[in-house]
């Protein structure tokens, strides 16, 4: 065997690191969108606990991965704006967005966020005003009691019920004591349990999720009001997401069906009957209400 000089080997060498580090910057180099859908990196407003919300997701996760031939990516945030923020700078591709986050999530990127489904019950989703007190009994009896919302970008921890509180003629910053924001829907539940307020509001579907799993004692807890209905929840993804990978997440979530045993585990976590094609003019009402509330400038 011909053996190769040192000073030759040494120059194969450099060149053999040259060609990785070249290959390394040109994939550097390639588009944001084209690294990022090597995985897809999926998020969800922090409307409950972080626990709950990866437990929520998991299976759901795996049936993505499934259906997209991706690798799925839960990428949890601290709080709603961080949701909003991540979906406008392209840190995540999809996200569970509230109506209220979703118009947010519009606003902020200039139209581009594209809402592909929503669950059938998000078409007419309401709120529980919810209270501990005896002597609450009726939106009148709100002024100068104490009151927890959820978070403040909620739609149906905040926004609508505020909205509707308006229609009522009740003013939460001039006409409650206090006014507090637990952060979650569970926290609003606990807030108003433990006596820390005297009321709260809170999303329908984690109201029904507690009193089925028995964290609310609805012998001390009961709820005041239910909202009329208004469109809220839905996955989002960004507009320069590859269509062809939004259409196959599209014909995932349309292809759930809770009779099949299969997806059974997944719905119920997501609390679905099904999901359906929704669109960016189901909002509408929301950005008005937002408007109506001062949310929005």
């Amino acid at each position: 065997m011909t053996s190769v000089p040192t000073s030759r080997r040494a120059l194969l060498r450099a060149c053999a690191r040259l060609s990785a580090v070249s290959a390394l910057a040109a994939i550097g180099a390639l588009p944001l969108a084209a690294q990022a859908e090597e995985v897809l990196r999926v998020s969800a407003i922090p409307d409950e606990a972080p626990t709950e919300l990866q437990r929520k997701f998991a299976p759901l996760g795996a049936y993505l991965e499934a259906e997209t031939g991706m690798k799925v990516s839960f990428v949890p945030v601290t709080d709603y704006a961080a949701v909003v923020e991540a979906l406008a700078t392209r840190k995540i591709d999809m996200a569970w967005l509230g109506g209220f986050t979703f118009v947010q999530a519009s606003l902020r990127t200039k139209g581009t966020a594209v809402p592909l489904v929503q669950r059938a019950e998000d078409a007419k989703f309401t709120s529980k005003f919810i209270t501990a007190s005896e002597g609450i009994k009726g939106f009148a009896d709100l002024k100068g009691k104490t009151f927890a919302f959820g978070a403040p970008s909620s739609t149906s921890g905040h926004l609508m019920p505020r909205y509707f509180l308006g229609q009522e003629g009740i003013n939460p910053d001039k006409d409650f004591k206090n006014t507090a924001f637990s952060g979650a829907h569970d926290a609003t539940v606990a807030f108003v349990q433990a006596g820390k307020v005297d009321a709260g509001v809170l999303n329908a579907s984690v109201w029904d999720k507690l009193v089925e799993q028995k964290k609310v004692d609805t012998a001390k807890v009961r709820v005041l009001a239910t909202t009329p209905p208004y469109f809220d929840y839905n996955w989002t993804v960004r507009g320069d997401l590859d269509p062809k990978i939004q259409a196959r997440l599209r014909d995932a979530f349309l292809k759930l069906d809770a009779a099949n045993p299969a997806h059974k585990e997944i719905m119920a976590l997501q609390r679905a009957s099904k999901f359906i094609p929704t669109k960016a003019e189901n909002y509408k009402g929301i950005e008005s209400a937002a408007h109506a509330a001062g949310l929005l400038r």
